[in-house]
């Protein structure tokens, strides 16, 4: 069984067992989630589709862990104009495992 979560203004497919990294959550280390936002559940040709959420679905997964991801350099460079302008960017984010998909 597969579920289309949303979290952090992104979709996820997901299956149990899963780990995925999605943008920063407040919870702690260790602690146990449960995401209300199921957009679809399928299960082979079996599939349903909310409008636009899944009232009665759920999916639960447990917090690994927090972290900043890799560095995303941006250089604006214009010729011939001696402009160059350079900047980084690190995303935080939350470490999930998928334990179960509740179909409700």
């Amino acid at each position: 069984m597969y579920a289309v979560i949303k979290t952090g203004g992104k979709q996820y497919r997901v299956n149990q067992g899963d780990k995925l990294r999605v943008e920063t959550l407040t919870a702690e280390e260790g602690s146990e989630i449960k995401l209300d936002s199921v957009l679809m559940l399928g299960e082979g040709d079996n599939v349903t589709i909310g409008s636009p959420m899944l009232a009665s679905a759920s999916v639960s997964a447990r917090v690994l862990s927090h972290g900043r991801g890799k560095k995303v350099n941006i250089i604006k460079f214009r010729r011939r104009k001696h402009h160059r302008k350079q900047m980084g960017h690190r995303q935080n984010y939350t470490e999930l495992e998928i334990t179960g998909i509740n179909a409700g």
